[in-house]
């Protein structure tokens, strides 16, 4: 497909596009934030765990 002819059917495409509006925006930001946040800390902890454990056994 040529480029001259991609991009006009790129546009006209995301013209069909369903946007989301401001509030669901932040909503979903937030939620996106906070589960990475927690997910975050999660693996900090499992990690912290670990170590100790492995420090621990090799002692």
């Amino acid at each position: 497909m040529r480029i001259t002819k991609f991009l006009p059917e790129v546009a006209s495409e995301m013209r069909k596009v369903s946007w989301p509006k401001r509030k669901q925006l932040v909503r979903y930001t937030i939620t996106v934030l906070t589960t990475v946040i927690i997910m975050a800390l999660f693996f900090a902890v499992l990690d912290l765990g670990i170590s100790e454990l492995i420090r621990l056994i090799l002692e």
